[in-house]
This record gives C-alpha cells, sequence and structure tokens, in this order.
C-alpha cells in the first residue's frame, strides 16, 4: 500500500491500558519515522499490522472487499495523521483497530438506510403504516446509538446487531467478558432512558 499525502482527519488520541503485540517505545519510534515521510516505515507498519485490521473488518461486515477497503482507509488515516500521534499514549495495533471497527459500523449502517419516497396521495394502508413507524423507530434507535460512548456502542452492535458471542466481542474489544457485561449494561440503560418505551419494540431481549 501507498501512503497518499492528505490534511489530518483528526488528532489522533488513542486510549492506553489494552494489551498489544508491540511496545509503546517500539510504536513511538515507529510513528515518529512515518511522520518524517519514512515510506519505508510506513511499509513496515502495514506488513505487522495489516492481517490483523482485515480480521478485525471481516469480523464484522462479513464480507472481503469492504474490509479491504476499511483496513486500506485505516492504515491511510493513521499516515495522514502520524504528525499528531502523542508517543506513550498507547499503542498502533489498537488504534487501528479502533478506526477499523468503527468504520466497518459506518458501513453497516450504509447498508440498512433507506430512501423513503414522498408520501403518497392516498391514504396509507395499515400495513404500510407500520412499515413507517417501524423505520422511525429505527432511526431513533440510530440517532441514539450514535450518542453512546464509543465502546458501548462497539459492544452493543457487535454483540446485538452483528449477533458475536460475548467472548467474541470482548476479544475484538480487547476487554474481559466481565468489562463488556458491563459496557453492555450501560448501554441498555441510556437507550431505555433516551427511548423510553419505544425502545422494547426494537429490542425486546434487552428488556433488563
Amino acid at each position: 500500500m501507498q501512503p497518499e499525502n492528505a490534511e489530518p482527519d483528526r488528532a489522533i488520541a488513542p486510549r492506553s491500558g489494552s494489551p498489544d503485540r508491540e511496545t509503546p517505545s517500539a510504536d513511538d519510534a515507529l510513528m515518529a519515522r512515518i511522520a518524517a515521510g519514512d515510506a519505508r516505515a510506513f511499509s513496515t507498519l502495514v506488513d505487522a499490522q495489516l492481517d490483523r485490521v482485515l480480521a478485525a473488518a471481516r469480523r464484522v461486515l462479513g464480507n472481503d472487499a469492504e474490509a479491504e477497503d476499511v483496513a486500506q482507509e485505516a492504515m491511510l488515516r493513521l499516515w495522514r495523521n502520524a504528525e499528531k500521534w502523542q508517543p506513550g499514549r498507547a499503542k498502533i495495533g489498537t488504534w487501528l483497530y479502533r478506526v477499523a471497527v468503527n468504520l466497518s459500523i459506518d458501513r453497516l449502517r450504509g447498508r440498512k438506510e433507506t430512501t423513503m419516497s414522498e408520501p403518497p396521495d392516498s391514504a396509507v394502508a395499515p400495513e404500510q403504516q407500520r412499515s413507517v413507524e417501524e423505520e422511525d423507530l429505527k432511526v431513533r434507535m440510530d440517532r441514539a446509538l450514535q450518542d453512546l460512548p464509543e465502546r458501548q456502542r462497539l459492544a452493543l452492535v457487535l454483540f446485538h446487531y452483528e449477533g458475536l458471542s460475548m467472548a467474541e466481542v470482548a476479544e475484538l474489544l480487547e476487554a474481559s467478558v466481565e468489562a463488556v457485561e458491563s459496557l453492555l449494561a450501560r448501554a441498555r440503560r441510556t437507550l431505555k432512558t433516551k427511548l423510553e418505551k419505544q425502545w422494547k419494540a426494537l429490542l425486546p431481549e434487552m428488556d433488563s
């Protein structure tokens, strides 16, 4: 993969505390070289991290082509933002993973979006009315999901919408099963408060 020069998307401020294969000092040294425009260093990073990023994206998307697009975009975002890397904050693999999963979830959401046509002049049949109401509920749920803290949103989407097991979610989030359970519980409480009675229509099994 060849890096591209572009304006930074955002400041890189990855979280610390997650295990990874490389030490922070090794990551920081590599990012310093990449920030200086060292394409060979970037190639080294891609060789070391691409398989893992691809696997994360593929697990969420279930599509090899889309997973490759996501992995490439994650790598390019890291290249563009290399100068903003903050030494000692976290590890390259952790940052790339979070970007890849977030991009994958955005693609999943795009698959489910529908474009509604102009309202018909004639009366809407009961079945059509129910469909519109259900779509409205999904839109509200989507907005509520976007407002959740990142890790709560990822845990909820991966566990409920993508059907991953608790252990699989824990592996993707690099957390314990107990931590995932806590994330899900907090996310459910937040959604229940925001959506009141409507949330049960979308997530009936989450009544806890």
